[in-house]
């Protein structure tokens, strides 16, 4: 059997009830740079300021009068932005907190993750990924643990992740 063999996601794009109030919270709060708008289909698309992407995500605004998503409803549970090191995972952990945009903390192992939601409640994961030689027992699992984030940054401040790649993998 043929597969699609994508590398890895290149986008999101969401429905929001307030475009404006959208854009604010995910350049205000994620740092995000408007790089293109669609008027006619009342879109903003936004880019990471450290992305290769055309574009990270789109938003379309439907109005206020929308049906809100439904926690635990079918459908997007919540997008992950990683990171590069540990020590930008406390820096979000602080702007999320400010922003009241913090819902939760855990550690999955591998990864290191903080959970918030903007203001239409999309949630979202801001998360940090140990080094690849580092996963031992957690290749293979995903637990949902407390995030003690101060003996993390302690083993961890410094070390970039974000552009490792996987042994055998294209690019290797």
């Amino acid at each position: 059997m043929t597969t699609v063999n994508p590398v890895r996601l290149n986008h999101a794009v969401l429905f929001v009830a307030d475009l404006g109030r959208a854009e604010r919270f995910y350049t205000e709060v994620m740092g995000m740079q408007v790089i293109a708008r669609e008027p006619r289909a009342n879109a903003a698309f936004l880019r990471l300021p450290r992305s290769g992407n055309h574009h990270d995500l789109g938003l379309f605004g439907v109005g206020a009068t929308a049906p809100p998503k439904r926690p635990g409803g079918i459908g997007l549970y919540h997008l992950a932005w990683q990171v590069d090191t540990v020590d930008e995972l406390v820096e979000a952990r602080y702007v999320l907190a400010n922003a009241g945009a913090l819902g939760g903390e855990s550690s999955h192992g591998a990864t290191k993750s903080l959970y918030g939601v903007d203001p239409d409640g999309n949630e979202f994961e801001i998360m940090w990924m140990l080094p690849r030689e580092a996963w031992g027992e957690y290749e293979n699992a995903a637990p949902v643990d407390r995030l003690d984030l101060d003996r993390e940054v302690a083993r961890w401040t410094g070390v970039r992740t974000a552009g490792q790649l996987v042994p055998g993998g294209a690019g290797s």
